[in-house]
């Protein structure tokens, strides 16, 4: 029995070390599934998250591939439009400029090559405007210089949205300008057609007068001073017949058939005041001219002489109704852009009822008027683009108002 316990007690050392393996053993197993299973389970998200990548990816290939084909489609598209502006900016009738922002001549279509010259491209777009067009009686109208016959254009300017410069398109209207002017020729002739019974009662009035006096001078034993008498009053009334016909002369012919050039307002005024002189003091009338805003410095593009001719007209009227020792003013003042020119005088008036007559053509209400001075003053200053009206003055007395568009001002050709 002592010798079986002592045998036991040998034994039990290996058994603790055996005991002791299969432990440490068993613990190293364990934590190696641990640990495989952890590794199983973040494989699996893995390739969860890489399945889930794949999607996304197919699903932007797919976008950008719709997107892809909408933008050919747009580029196409595009590019047609470009093709087809292209071709009406070749085939337009008129004139394209394009304008950078710095001012200058950037591009031109063909149309706009053939008005002004493949020279004016990268030029100022200014100094190319005063280069090659030059103001008419119209503003909307231009004269284009060129080594053939001047044509009328008419310039449009409209600036970009993106304020990278300016679109100008030249438009010529020659023809249209042609038969516009026939038209208002026509009209003119119309009307000369539908007064042609009061042009011959004009007529014939002067003209049976200057028959009658001539008559008397075949008299007999007529005395010297009757004699002078009656050609004096002949000729007064061959005269009067002179003046109508060369009155109906300038209302048929209108403005627009004399020399245009640049008119100085000052010399206007002063040339026209110069030419009545003489009638102011046979009917014993002061003429008064006053310019508090400089306006008179400025120039505008007309037919001189017939622009002055028209402003005469207005002072003879002003003379005629102004009692002896009245005074007659003359007034200039700015009127948006243009210049405005107040004709003013003592007399008595004009009947309010007849204002709106006034410048009807062989309208008057002088026994030797010809009706046809204020008609031929609003065909003038109208052909210019400006325009005339009536009125009475609170205190006695009518003026005549002249707007004329001043074309440019004196500074910049001085």
């Amino acid at each position: 029995m002592s010798r079986l316990l002592s045998d036991w007690m040998l034994l039990m050392p290996e058994a603790n070390e055996n005991s002791a393996l299969n432990a440490a053993a068993n613990n190293d197993n364990a934590s190696l599934q641990r640990a495989f299973q952890t590794f199983i389970e973040a494989s699996q998200h893995l390739e969860l998250a890489y399945e889930e990548l794949q999607q996304k990816v197919q699903g932007l290939t797919d976008e950008l591939a719709v997107a892809n084909g909408e933008l050919r489609r747009q580029y196409a598209e595009k590019a047609l439009l470009s093709q087809r502006l292209q071709i009406l900016l070749e085939s337009l009738p008129a004139g394209v400029v394009e304008i950078a922002a710095d001012g200058r001549v950037a591009a031109l279509n063909p149309t706009g090559v053939a008005m002004l010259g493949e020279s004016v491209r990268g030029c100022s777009w200014a100094e190319v405007r005063l280069a090659h067009f030059a103001s008419t009686f119209n503003p909307e109208e231009w004269l284009l210089r060129d080594e053939g016959e001047s044509r009328v254009v008419n310039l449009a300017e409209q600036p970009l949205p993106d304020g990278s410069g300016s679109i100008v398109l030249v438009h010529d209207v020659t023809t249209a300008h042609g038969l516009q002017q026939q038209l208002e020729h026509h009209k003119r002739l119309s009307a000369m057609g539908e007064m042609s019974a009061v042009l011959a009662h004009q007529l014939r009035t002067p003209l049976s007068a200057a028959l009658l006096y001539v008559a008397n001078l075949q008299r007999p034993g007529l005395r010297p001073d009757d004699v002078a008498r009656f050609a004096d009053k002949a000729l007064g009334r061959l005269r009067h017949l002179e003046k109508l016909v060369q009155d109906m002369l300038r209302f048929v012919r209108g403005q627009g058939s004399g020399q245009l050039e640049w008119v100085p307002i000052k010399e206007l005024v002063s040339d026209a005041c110069a030419s009545v002189e003489s009638e102011l003091l046979k009917a014993g009338v002061c003429l008064r001219q006053a310019d508090e805003s400089g306006v008179a410095a400025g120039l505008l593009r007309a037919d001189r002489q017939a622009l002055q001719s028209a402003l005469v007209a207005l002072l003879e009227n002003a003379i005629q109704a102004s009692p002896a020792g009245g005074v007659i003013d003359i007034e200039m003042a700015p009127a948006g852009q243009g210049v405005e020119l107040r004709v003013r005088d003592q007399g008595r008036g004009i009947d309010p009822q007849l204002l709106p007559r006034l410048f009807e053509p062989f309208f008057t209400t002088r026994s030797h008027g010809t009706g046809l001075g204020l008609a031929i003053v609003r065909n003038v200053v109208e052909g210019i683009g400006g325009r005339v009206t009536a009125a009475n003055v609170d205190g006695g007395g009518a003026e005549f108002i002249l707007v004329l568009p001043v074309s440019i001002s004196h500074s910049i050709v001085s």
